[in-house]
C-alpha cells in the first residue's frame, strides 16, 4: 500500500467522524508514509509523532488514531502530530497551537527504551 492508497482508505472513514486531515498534503503523505513503516516495524501503525516501545499492550493508546486525538482536536483543533485537524483549523479560523503531549511518561519510557 502506498501514502496515497492509504490517505484515500483513511478519509472518507475520518471525515465522517468530523476529522480532517491537516490540508498540507506533503506534510500528511510523509506522516501516510511514517504509520506504514510502522506498521512493517511493529505490526501495528503507532503515532508516527511519538515512539513506539514495540510492545502492543503499551503502545495501543497510540494507534492512530490515537486515543488522544479526540480531545486534542476539540481543545487545539489538531492531534499532537497535526495529521488530524479540524474544519475550523484547516480554514484557519482557530490559532494554531502547539498541541501538548497527554501521554503518561512511563510509556514515554518505554517507547525511549525500545530496541529492535
Amino acid at each position: 500500500m502506498t501514502p496515497e492508497e492509504l490517505l484515500d482508505k483513511l478519509r472518507p472513514l475520518q471525515e465522517s467522524k468530523g476529522y480532517f486531515f491537516n490540508r498540507d498534503r506533503a506534510f500528511v503523505l510523509d506522516l501516510m508514509e511514517s504509520l506504514l513503516v510502522n506498521r512493517d516495524r511493529y505490526g501495528y501503525m503507532a503515532c508516527p509523532c511519538r515512539l513506539a516501545s514495540g510492545n502492543r499492550d503499551l503502545d495501543k493508546d497510540i494507534f492512530c488514531p490515537c486515543v488522544y486525538r479526540e480531545a486534542d482536536v476539540a481543545e487545539f483543533g489538531a492531534c499532537y502530530c497535526g495529521l488530524y485537524v479540524s474544519k475550523d483549523w484547516n480554514e484557519d479560523r482557530i490559532p494554531h497551537e502547539v498541541v501538548p503531549e497527554r501521554r503518561d511518561p512511563e510509556k514515554l519510557m518505554a517507547g525511549l527504551l525500545f530496541e529492535e
